[in-house]
């Protein structure tokens, strides 16, 4: 936290952190998680803070921080890591290892149209390619009441259509897929 007394950082190993403007100073490092997007590195930097009336009088200190690694980290040269704390990403589910990569759930309508005729939409997955950028996440209820309107479709190319449609119809999970009980 910033202002907490360096005391505490039991030994933590150096490395050089980065600062916005491209300067680099020493600092310790103190934790590591692993994110989605990449790591965080918890790191406590020396500086002083005022205790004094007036700037006065100022005690060292350290200033704690989560950086992202390694744009704003880099090792010193012979430092040892081994015993900072390292939060990783939990392992996968299960589940998840057996069904993979999902898409992100919900859908989008884009409107077309003019002035003149009716207007038409279409549907499509939120990670469509052909959906437009910036357009509010449909919930399945909402996507399903666009989808009943006669000038709506649902996109084949991104599978909108073959997500909502056994909905529409009404899915039977006895039925095959020709449609014999």
């Amino acid at each position: 936290m910033p202002g907490s007394e360096a005391a505490h950082d039991g030994g933590a190993p150096l490395v050089w952190v980065v600062l916005p403007g491209g300067q680099e100073v020493r600092g310790r490092l103190l934790a590591r998680r692993q994110r989605a997007d990449g790591w965080r590195y918890r790191v406590a930097l020396p500086l002083y803070r005022n205790v004094g009336g007036e700037g006065l009088e100022v005690e060292a200190a350290q200033y704690e921080v989560w950086v992202r690694a390694p744009e704003h980290v880099r090792p010193v040269e012979g430092a040892d890591y081994a015993g900072v704390p390292t939060e990783p990403l939990p392992a996968p589910s299960l589940v998840d290892v057996a069904l993979g990569p999902r898409r992100p759930a919900g859908w989008v309508l884009a409107k077309s149209g003019g002035r003149r005729g009716p207007s038409r939409a279409v549907l499509h997955a939120v990670d469509c390619e052909e959906a437009p950028p910036g357009l509010p996440v449909l919930s399945v209820e909402q996507a399903l009441t666009a989808a009943e309107r006669p000038a709506t479709r649902a996109c084949a190319l991104c599978g909108a259509a073959a997500e909502l449609d056994p909905l529409l119809r009404g899915f039977d999970p006895h039925e095959d897929v020709a449609g014999a009980p």
